[in-house]
This record gives C-alpha cells, structure tokens and sequence, in this order.
C-alpha cells in the first residue's frame, strides 16, 4: 500500500474495438489496479472527489461507454490533472484495420458504433472518431502483432512500480508545429541542431536512417548536448522512481519532427536502456504520416 497522502495513478484506457482494451484492464487488475470498465463518463469525476484512495486506477472506456465522447475523454483528463494528488495518463491500445477487421470476421461480432453496417465501415468510423485521442495517447501500444501475453507483457514494462520500485520511460519525438504533445513531463528542444531537411538527399529519411543520424551528430554542439541531457536523465530518473512516479515521459521536439528529434530519440532510448531504465518510444509525427 501506499503511504497516507501519496499521488493516485488513473490511466484511461482506451482504443478501437477489438484492439484488446478488455485484456489490457485484466493486466491492470493483476497489477493490483482498481479497475472498472464504461463507467458512464458522468460519473467519472465522483471519482475525484476528495482526497486521493493511495490505490492507482484503471478506466475502461470506449464507443460502448454511455454518453462516451472524445471531448468528455478529454475534459475528464484536464480535470485530472487539476488535482494535486492525482494523475492521469491516456493509454491507447491499437491495431491495424486488417487486424481488426480479421478479428471481428472470426468471431462474428458485430460492430458496436455500426451494428447495423458491415465491421469494415464501423472500424472506419470507429477509428475516425478516436483519431484525436489516438494523438493525445500519453502511451500506446499496437496490438496487430501482439499475442494477449504479449500485450499483458507490454503493459507490465510501461505501468509496473506502482511501490516506485521500477520506473517506466516514454520517449517521445514531435514536430513544434503541431504542438507539444499532452502528458509530457519534460521538453527538449533540438531545433539548435543541423537541420537534414536542408539537404535534399536526407529530406526524404528519418532519423532512423543512419545517413540522418550521421548528419545530426555531426553538429559541433551534439555531444556536449547529448552528454548533458544524459546526465540529467541520471539525475532526475532516481528521484522521481524514489517519488514513487510509476512513469515519467520525456519529449523531443523540432521542426518537423522526423529528422533531429527522431534522432535524439532513439539514442538517448538506446543509452538509457543500457543504463537499465524500462524505455519505450514514440515518434508522433512517422505515426501520423504513416497512417496516412
């Protein structure tokens, strides 16, 4: 148990039907996670009222969920985080719509946004009207590849630690021009760097690509910058685990958010991970330009 006064954890889960919302709540439960599932959004802030329980919390909610909107997903996270002892973190389970659309022809089922219509147009629809949520995710796994192990698995290395005995990292990499994204506990800039936007055989890689991250580390000031960005994450990661934070997510932020920060990302992913730190990432804007 947590001590008298300490921070409550609420992770609103969410994600298309089918993409193994209900699998995830399972492993939040056996994580030790109070858990309830399309509770009806307007009872959602009776939660809230009062002082924190000491227990973390797992929301259960999607197109099911009575008078369930992406705006009232988004008001209840706002007032969340206007609490002192809670936070809230938006998890987004997902899946491609092949995935979905096999899952849904195996069992039979139909859709619940469209029962009337064929699953392939309310996983559509469905998909449509969570897409604001999907950008907003704090943490978000695809489960196209996933087994239910799998994804039980993957949910353990990102929220484990409720105690503050394990520490999960979430880095993330964006574009300034569509925003910093929610949920970010720190921000760093990388747009002092050497833009490879500039050189027109890079334009089109990524800071995937070697050629990109040759070309950015290359900048004169890369390694004072890198070493100094370590040296905080050392500094900082201990103390909020010893604050009994469960997760702590840095972002990444340059112009148009595939090259520089791309970049950053993933070496700093790859130093912290062999440091020991649970790291995962996201690159928010390849997401969004690969669904498209």
């Amino acid at each position: 148990m947590k001590s008298v006064g300490a921070v409550t954890n609420i992770v609103l889960v969410t994600g298309p039907s089918g993409a193994g919302r209900s699998t995830a709540i399972n492993a939040f439960e056996d994580m030790g996670y109070e858990t309830i599932e399309n509770m009806p959004l307007a009872l959602v802030p009776r939660l809230f009222h009062g002082p924190a329980s000491g227990r973390d919390i797992a929301l259960g909610m999607d197109v099911r969920t009575r008078d369930f909107s992406v705006k009232g997903v988004m008001d209840i996270m706002d007032l969340i985080r206007e609490k002192e002892d809670f936070t809230c973190t938006l998890f987004y389970v997902n899946c491609s719509s092949d995935v979905l659309l096999r899952r849904f022809s195996e069992t039979r089922r139909r859709h619940p946004l469209l029962p009337s219509d064929t699953p392939k147009a309310g996983i559509d629809a469905e998909k449509d009207l969570l897409q604001l949520l999907k950008n907003r995710a704090d943490a978000l796994i695809n489960t196209s590849e996933l087994t239910p192990h799998d994804l039980r698995d993957e949910i353990n290395r990102l929220f484990a630690g409720e105690s503050g005995a394990t520490l999960a990292v979430n880095l993330q990499s964006f574009s300034y021009k569509r925003g910093v994204p929610r949920g970010i506990d720190m921000v760093l800039d990388c747009r002092f760097l050497r833009n490879p936007y500039w050189d027109e055989s890079l334009r089109g890689k990524t800071g995937l690509d070697q050629e990109v991250r040759s070309y950015v580390q290359a900048d004169e000031r890369y390694d004072q910058f890198f070493d100094q960005v370590v040296n905080m994450a050392e500094l900082l990661l201990p103390a909020y685990r010893e604050e009994g934070k469960s997760h702590f997510t840095i972002g990444l932020g340059c112009t148009g958010g595939q090259h520089r920060s791309v970049t950053l990302t993933e070496e700093l992913a790859n130093t912290l991970a062999k440091k020991g730190w649970q790291v995962s990432i996201r690159h928010r804007e390849m997401e969004r330009r690969n669904a498209n």
